[in-house]
């Protein structure tokens, strides 16, 4: 399928001549963005009040049309006082639609800009330090932002692995599947996607709705996150079995162990005395196991002995409950 830009009129006095997208020397316009993208500054210096305004109208016009429950600027909140009016304009919007209650969600890629709850942070292809005290969000792609022929993807336990930690954390995984001009996605793509989407129907319990425990997780790769969140992801280490991740839902706590441990698996910050631990296990499932589980909560954590099976190939959650999660 060619790319509209490398085509040409079929009807018309223009029939058959080619689009500038053909011609060689718009290479960097059509095929070489980013040579484009990086020569540009990024400040605000020069822009006159009048653009300034347009943006403002041109976003409040989309507000208005669409309602969106969630909208994202590639940066910071733009335009000074501007800005603040956008979305202000959005969060007041939404508020009507809610009956009082703002749902929206607007994201910044500054932290100043959401220090004081004007907006959540977005982390490009990047997982945070710890557990932040407010909701934050990574954006990545399972490839190239843009769709690109033969390109290499990350593989479904690396974004099933990605999505545990970022919700451990407090955080949102925003994932992106680049399309081809097709409009539809590849076959790798739609594998990758077939195999989170079974993964979810197995455990989307423990991530949707879900909140943070008192710490994220424990294990070898803890520390895979560094201080400087942004575009960490490709220094990250694997997530093994020995790997664990916690969320919460209610009085019910998640242990995901990021690998399928051989015969036995033991969450350690369960111990019995330990800090993090109050009240006592009353109930351990696996969810995707029917059956029931042989466990014992002791000095050297919670151990509980696995079935034959799998429930899955990737992380695997452990239903926890009967803990003061407090």
């Amino acid at each position: 399928m060619v790319s509209v830009s490398h085509g040409a009129d079929k009807l018309g006095p223009y029939a058959g001549v080619p689009y500038d997208g053909a011609d060689p020397r718009n290479v960097d316009l059509y095929l070489d963005c980013p040579k484009i993208y990086k020569d540009l500054p990024w400040d605000e210096e020069g822009i006159p009040e009048s653009w300034k305004r347009t943006w403002f109208l041109r976003i409040k016009d989309l507000i208005d049309q669409h309602q969106p429950d969630f909208l994202y600027s590639d940066g910071s909140l733009p335009f000074q006082q501007w800005g603040l009016d956008m979305v202000t304009h959005y969060y007041n919007q939404n508020a009507r639609q809610h009956h009082g209650r703002v749902e929206g969600v607007y994201t910044s890629k500054h932290p100043e800009d959401c220090a004081i709850g004007t907006c959540a942070l977005d982390v490009e292809r990047g997982v945070v330090q710890d557990i932040w005290p407010n909701p934050w969000q990574t954006d990545t792609c399972i490839g190239n932002w843009h769709y690109l022929k033969g390109a290499t993807y990350k593989s479904p336990k690396m974004i099933i692995d990605l999505l545990v930690d970022i919700v451990s954390r407090n955080g949102n995984l925003l994932l992106n599947f680049p399309l081809p001009n097709s409009g539809m996605l590849d076959v790798e793509e739609l594998k990758i996607l077939a195999e989170i989407t079974k993964w979810m129907a197995t455990n989307g319990e423990a991530i949707y709705a879900s909140r943070p425990w008192k710490i994220y997780g424990s294990g070898p790769s803890t520390q895979t996150a560094s201080a400087d969140a942004k575009f960490n992801e490709k220094n990250r280490k694997e997530l093994s079995a020995n790997d664990v991740r916690f969320t919460t839902k209610g009085k019910t706590l998640y242990a995901f162990t990021m690998g399928w441990p051989d015969k036995q698996a033991v969450i350690a910050p369960l111990a019995t005395h330990g800090k993090y631990v109050a009240g006592k296990i009353r109930r351990v499932e696996l969810l995707g196991h029917q059956g029931t589980l042989q466990w014992i909560q002791n000095e050297a954590g919670l151990e509980i002995q696995l079935p034959d099976d799998a429930p899955g190939k990737y992380a695997f959650a452990f239903k926890i409950e009967g803990l003061d999660l407090k």
